[in-house]
């Protein structure tokens, strides 16, 4: 209901109460609230709904300008170290103008840049305010010998917290992208921030649904490819994937938003992606709690080679 609503705002025209409230539980659950506010604005609706969606879209501003403020930031922090700072996710689309950018819901601040620039970059954001999130010392260890980022890090005054990464993938994972093509193909702002690709967008969030995460909040990012795909089309796309090793996570990408955002058919795994994709009721809530445990445990399958996961969770267990 909701990605019909999405691809197709007209379809809402005509909702009874029933269908706004699941239409709306589940845009909030999904943290597309505010794209749908931008996509259905200047429908006829119920009075009630439009408040609803005129605080969404207010809400998705204010979001804006945060997270571009953040960007801001980072890049006065990181000025003086001259490398690449490639913006990633949502503020990279709005930083660029894009329409995957319009209403988007935006967390963290996610940046890309060279691993060999890491511990010069690391010291500069120490040095601009930002702490570490995470003080144990395992986790510490974690991140920086198997993961492709630094520990997280929030800045001690305005509590906004940053991911840094320097590929876009585990470096457990079974999947190897190549962080230098995709930092050699990015594209340049006015402020000299850096954004990937369109392609480069679009393998990026097809790595994060199938070869990394375990499709949570996977509409959003299916989304996103579906925006990018209207604003930019595939040309180049196939080669870019395979580059990356990531061409059988992309076509996945492309036929599950032609399921779900168009008239596609499912069939197999898709099939299962879509079921796990779409799995809450009329009130948000998560459903289908089997198969959400299937791709959580999927998902760490492929982060990590059976020995190390097992050791990982054994450790993190007598953590407790």
């Amino acid at each position: 209901m909701l990605a019909r609503a999405l691809a197709d705002p007209v379809s809402v025209v005509g909702l009874d109460a029933d269908g706004w409230t699941a239409l709306l539980a589940m845009a909030r659950a999904e943290q597309l609230i505010g794209t749908l506010a931008i996509r259905l604005d200047g429908l006829p609706m119920p009075g009630a709904v439009k408040t609803i969606l005129a605080d969404a879209r207010a809400s998705a501003e204010q979001g804006r300008r945060v997270a571009l403020w953040e960007a801001e930031m980072a890049r006065r922090a990181l000025a003086a170290v001259g490398c690449p700072v490639v913006l990633l996710k949502g503020t990279a689309f709005v930083a660029a103008g894009l329409s995957a950018g319009q209403g988007r819901s935006i967390g963290d601040l996610d940046i890309l840049v060279p691993r060999a620039s890491l511990d010069t970059v690391e010291a500069a954001l120490l040095a601009a305010g930002w702490e570490w999130v995470k003080p144990d010392p395992y986790d510490d260890v974690y991140y920086r010998r198997w993961m492709h980022e630094l520990p997280p890090l929030i800045h001690r005054e305005r509590d906004r917290m940053i991911d840094v990464h320097h590929t876009i993938l585990p470096l457990t994972a079974r999947v190897t992208p190549d962080p230098a093509a995709l930092i050699a193909g990015s594209v340049a702002l006015e402020n000299g921030l850096r954004t990937l690709s369109p392609n480069g967008m679009i393998v990026h969030a097809a790595a994060h649904l199938f070869a990394d995460g375990d499709l949570a909040g996977g509409l959003r990012n299916l989304w996103d490819i579906r925006c990018l795909l209207d604003e930019f089309g595939t040309d180049g796309l196939d080669a870019d994937a395979r580059r990356h090793g990531l061409e059988e996570q992309v076509a996945r990408s492309l036929r599950l938003v032609d399921a779900l955002f168009g008239a596609g058919n499912v069939r197999g795994i898709d099939r299962l992606c879509v079921r796990r994709l779409t799995a809450r009721d009329g009130w948000g809530r998560p459903i289908r709690p089997v198969m959400r445990l299937a791709f959580y445990i999927r998902s760490h399958w492929l982060r990590m080679p059976p020995a190390l996961l097992a050791r990982h969770l054994w450790t993190k267990f007598r953590k407790g």
